[in-house]
This record gives structure tokens, sequence and C-alpha cells, in this order.
């Protein structure tokens, strides 16, 4: 990677509760904390991405307060401890998320914000995708990263590229919601379209200014919990009740959308949100007869199966095509291709209050 001169601070987002990943994702620990396609978690794999100390600073975590001891712990045994911690007192969406740590640092800071919790295969073509929008965000261009769609996927959202504007980089046209599957479709055959994936870089001073502008209320709520902000070390604690008065919104429809100088750089660099057991099934390798399995398992006579255990011996005979997850407390079973179906049971385990939502046993 070549970064002559420039140090880039990676701003990580650790707040989501990956509850798509139930049982095995928790309120108290959730997917980002655990290790779904490495020995290692998906914090850390992430982390680890901007770890080179030539060309990126220490990370910028902005986190549930509810996680910060094993956040903390994570980064540690890693050997990339966070510069800081941000730690939201509540919930907000991206926007205000990332407005605090764009708040934490010189406004000409570099940033590189990554949620915490997908996979990228490729690392040095990340590492590329992000020397080709550098010299665009020195001169004030906002730049997000676009996925190369393989398949009209209908459960994100695309970007439509426009002009080339540097090599490899292009003005982007328009964002784009998660559309139907023949919209996808096209979308596939136009070849001009890419996957939202949730990756931007900017300097902070930029993205500050953007949203004075565009989401006057979110900059006036984070800049206050963070000029009143409580700070243990690396941990900073924005004030609560200036904090809960942002509104929430991501920072797509908050800021980019609506912003002049955004920019998007398509990279295929075999990625994923591991946003589904579905999702999990198909970035890892299957043995002969398509199973992926992790844990105590035993399978016999079956097929193309997705079987997890964090406790009991999970035996599976002459199945087909099944999600299996089982924990300490919880079994999930479900068909493949159905596995947002996740969301309903997350649902009615929310109206029940039932106690599999949170602790991990």
């Amino acid at each position: 990677m070549d970064t002559p001169g420039t140090k880039i601070t990676p701003v990580i987002l650790s707040g989501g509760a990956g509850t798509r990943l139930w049982p095995m994702s928790r309120t108290m620990r959730p997917k980002q904390l655990l290790s779904l396609t490495d020995d290692r978690s998906m914090l850390q794999l992430t982390a680890a991405r901007t770890s080179d100390a030539a060309h990126f600073s220490p990370p910028l975590v902005v986190a549930n307060a509810a996680h910060a001891d094993e956040i903390e712990r994570q980064l540690v045994n890693i050997g990339a401890p966070a510069d800081a911690l941000i730690l939201e007192p509540t919930g907000r969406n991206t926007a205000p998320a990332i407005a605090l740590a764009a708040l934490a640092v010189p406004p000409e800071t570099i940033l590189l914000v990554m949620p915490s919790d997908h996979v990228i295969a490729d690392v040095a073509a990340f590492h590329r995708a992000v020397t080709t929008a550098l010299p665009l965000v020195e001169q004030g261009w906002m730049a997000t990263f676009g996925i190369a769609p393989d398949a009209p996927e209908t459960g994100y959202g695309y970007i439509r590229e426009g002009a080339e504007i540097a090599p490899g980089a292009h003005k982007v046209d328009r964002f784009v919601e998660k559309p139907d599957l023949a919209t996808a479709q096209s979308y596939l055959a136009d070849g001009r379209y890419v996957w939202n994936g949730g990756i931007f870089m900017f300097r902070a001073g930029a993205y500050l200014a953007a949203l004075r502008r565009f989401a006057p209320d979110i900059a006036s709520a984070t800049g206050a919990a963070m000029a009143a902000a409580d700070r243990d070390g690396a941990r900073i604690h924005p004030d609560k009740i200036a904090f809960t008065a942002s509104p929430a919104d991501s920072i797509d429809y908050a800021v980019m959308e609506k912003a002049d100088q955004v920019a998007v750089v398509p990279v295929e660099m075999g990625w994923s949100d591991v946003g589904s057991w579905d999702a999990l099934h198909a970035i890892t390798g299957p043995d002969d007869a398509g199973n992926c399995h992790q844990g105590e398992v035993i399978a016999l006579d079956t097929n193309n199966c997705l079987i997890r255990s964090d406790g009991p011996l999970v035996a599976a005979v002459g199945v087909s095509d099944l999600i299996v997850v089982a924990t300490g407390d919880a079994v999930l079973v479900l068909p493949r291709g159905a596995s947002q179906d996740v969301r309903r049971i997350v649902d009615e385990l929310k109206r029940l209050r039932h106690s599999t939502l949170d602790q991990v046993r």
C-alpha cells in the first residue's frame, strides 16, 4: 500500500447487535465479537486490516458501553489497541456514531470508516482501493467503496457510478434502495451499479461540515455530547442527555446521498457483511457433501447443511439444506435460504422478553 506522507485513522463501528445470527450472536456478545470465519473475531479481523503502522494510525472504536471490556481485551490480544474507545450511551445509527469519532480528532484527519462485522477476503485489493481514494479525499471529496456485484442481490443497497473522476474512481450518480429481484437483475446487466458496502473515507472536517449542512440537529447534538464527555484513559463517554437528543439516521441518508463531492471506488475484494446464516454458509468452505460445520458435529448422509455448535453434540442423519445452530441454551433449525426469518424469531423473543436475546450461557 502506497500512502506517502499520509496516515489514515481507522474508525471501527462496533455498535451493532447482530441479531440475524441468533442464537450465537446476542445483545451482550454480538457477532463482531465472535469467531465466525477465522480463529480471530470479526472485530479483530477488521482491526488487523489496518494494523500497518506505516500507513495507519491506531483505530478509533465507536461501541456500546456494555462491550468495552471485551473490545479492549480483543484488540490488545492482537497488538492493536484502540487510540480511543468512544462509548455510545445509546444507539443512534451510523451518522451520529461517525460524528463522535470525527469530533475526537483534528479536522484534517483522514478517517477510514469500517463496520466491525464484515468479511474482506482480499485485503490487498482493499488497500489498493484505499490508495485510489486517498488523493480525492485529500482534495475534499468524501469516498465510499462499491462492492462489485456477482449476483442480483436484493438484500443490499446499490450505488450507480457516474463519470470517472480519477483512475479507478467515479462520481456517485445516485444511491439506490434495496431493489426487488427484477430490478437487481437489471442493475447487474447494466454494469454501472455496485453494492453499497458501508465503508467510507473522508477528512473529519469534511464530514462534519456536510453534517452541519444536511443534518444540523445531529451535528449540534453530537457536538454537545463530545464537549461534555467524560474521559477515562482511552475511553470517552459522550454526554448521555446531549447524545440522546440526536436524531437517529444512517450516514447514507443524512450525508452521502445529499452531498455533492461524493466518489465511489469499485472494488472486488471478497466482501460479505455476513448478514445471515446463509451468507456464512456461502463464504465458508464446504466439505465434499456441501456441509459446513463447526464444533462437535456428526453428519451422516447429510448434504448442503450449515451445522454449528458451541455446546452439545449435534448429530444429523439423512437431511439436506438445513441450518442448525446450537448453543448452551438455544437451538435454531430452519431451511437454507430462509435464514432472514431469524428476524421473526428475534421479534418473538423480544415480545416474550426471553433471556436468550441478551445473555450467553
